[in-house]
């Protein structure tokens, strides 16, 4: 049973969530008004490591959402922030990325960006990834440097259809080195908690939603947060009440989710 009345933040996932494909879905504004209207902070957070958080603003708002970039967060942001708690200034690295793994990494100079000796390996998903690249990588890795992936998601959804993500990637470089990486992303716990603090609100109190079991819903367990799934996306409601990962509730939309929330709110007045 949800408890609505202890929530203080909201992290939403977004493609499923808020839009599919290049098409918004619906409530997303009623449900971000309600929120400000009950002052319950929050922000969105994606797998993807590709785009920069203002790039995610000017796509949404090309979609009619209106969502600021300092309230996104992406793989590529929760892997900088993870590793300046975990590395000095002038730690040396090599990306296997693209611009918002680097914009996240090197945009303040902490880290410096390094093809010949790197401590650290970074690697998201990569667009125009090549043999080089990978085999540097691989040599890198090999000699020592700590590896480090962004996310997990062994696809990515385009156009076309399901294309390689950064963990098809990161499995060619275990595949290449026998080495497996330190994963920040999602299911992983790190991005949520990241995610909790800059809210400020503590784990038991952020919710959660997101359309995957496999993604969202376990890392919101992994973190302690309790979760909503919304059917807008990939994971079915037969998924979510016979396998494995359970959210502490199902909707079918974010609609749902409002007249849910608002609903539990009234019955307490």
């Amino acid at each position: 049973m949800m408890a609505f009345s202890s929530i203080r933040a909201v992290l939403f996932d977004m493609d499923g969530v808020l839009y599919r494909g290049q098409t918004p879905l619906p409530g997303v504004a009623d449900l971000w008004q309600f929120l400000h209207d009950h002052q319950i902070a929050f922000a969105c957070a994606t797998n993807n490591a590709s785009m920069t958080p203002q790039q995610y603003e000017a796509k949404l708002a090309a979609m009619g959402i209106v969502l600021p970039a300092d309230r996104v967060i992406t793989s590529a942001q929760a892997t900088a922030l993870y590793l300046r708690d975990h590395y000095p200034p002038g730690t040396r690295v090599f990306v296997v990325g693209m611009q918002g793994l680097r914009e996240a990494l090197f945009a303040d100079g902490y880290f410096v960006e390094d093809d010949d000796a790197p401590e650290l390996v970074v690697q998201g998903a990569d667009f125009t990834l090549t043999y080089e690249r990978l085999k540097r990588a691989t040599l890198h890795i090999r000699r020592g440097a700590r590896f480090i992936s962004t996310n997990p998601d062994r696809t990515f959804p385009s156009e076309e259809g399901l294309i390689p993500g950064a963990g098809a990637i990161a499995a060619a470089l275990t595949a290449a080195t026998d080495v497996s990486p330190l994963v920040i992303g999602k299911p992983a716990p790190t991005m949520f908690l990241i995610g909790a603090k800059m809210l400020g609100a503590p784990p038991s109190a952020t919710l959660v939603v997101g359309d995957r079991l496999d993604t969202d819903i376990a890392g919101a367990i992994a973190a302690g947060m309790p979760s909503v799934l919304v059917l807008t996306g990939v994971s079915t409601v037969e998924e979510a009440t016979t396998g494995p990962i359970r959210p502490d509730l199902i909707v079918a939309d974010l609609p749902e989710l409002l007249a849910r929330w608002a609903d539990a709110l009234l019955a307490q007045l």
